[in-house]
């Protein structure tokens, strides 16, 4: 399901020779490979914010799918949990209390956790609830403890495209090269979006046009 770093990287080269805009090296392929995935999985979640908001708007068929690759399984969590490095967001945090009732812990701010918990009518009133700050969730227990879950979405790995040196070839090292970890529909997208990244970042702004076109045309085709 996932894209080939190579194919993308071969299929950049190719599309930028045509354009007659010279070559783009490993080591910017992979700066703007990163951006563009990063661009393109953030744009996952906005599509479904709106769908959520607007159930009529155009929606990916395959956007729940593309998501689920990056859901990590439920972690059970204590008082406090120090969040992996690799993640994107806090989806939700469920509880099951002692006598078996299962729900779902409602997430507050830092500042409003603090006022409630400085106000004892408050502090025992309330149900439990959690806050985060830094890369920690801190929960706010007002009643007994239950049984704590997290589920969150973790960040794509970072693709990386190596090589080894062949003569004077830089030649695809697949052993330790990391392909890119959307669904395989996306790659067509990557292609252009790293084009379009190559040509703004050196100035070139015909090829940022033309690559801006194409990505145009293949987004109108995924909404038919």
């Amino acid at each position: 399901m996932s894209v080939n770093i190579d194919r993308v990287y071969q299929k950049v080269l190719a599309l930028a020779n045509k354009e007659q805009r010279g070559y783009i090296t490993p080591q910017e392929f992979n700066l703007f490979a990163d951006h563009a995935q990063m661009e393109i999985f953030e744009q996952y979640f906005y599509d479904l914010e709106q769908f959520e908001r607007n159930p009529s708007s155009d929606v990916d068929d395959f956007l729940e799918q593309k998501i689920q690759i990056f859901k990590q399984p439920p972690s059970t969590i204590t008082n406090e949990f120090n969040l992996p490095a690799n993640t994107y967001q806090v989806d939700s945090v469920g509880v099951v209390w002692g006598n078996g009732r299962r729900g779902t812990v409602e997430r507050i701010g830092r500042g409003e956790a603090i006022g409630i918990e400085s106000s004892p009518l408050l502090n025992t009133s309330l149900a439990t609830c959690y806050y985060i700050h830094g890369d920690v969730v801190y929960f706010v227990d007002y009643s007994e403890g239950g049984s704590f879950t997290i589920n969150l979405t973790r960040k794509p790995n970072k693709p990386n495209w190596t090589y080894v040196i062949s003569g004077e070839n830089a030649l695809f090292n697949p052993n330790s090269s990391i392909d890119f970890e959307l669904h395989s529909s996306e790659e067509n997208k990557l292609v252009i979006k790293i084009l379009t990244l190559a040509g703004v970042a050196i100035k070139d702004v015909q090829l940022a046009q033309v690559a801006a076109g194409k990505e145009a045309s293949i987004t109108q085709q995924q909404k038919q």
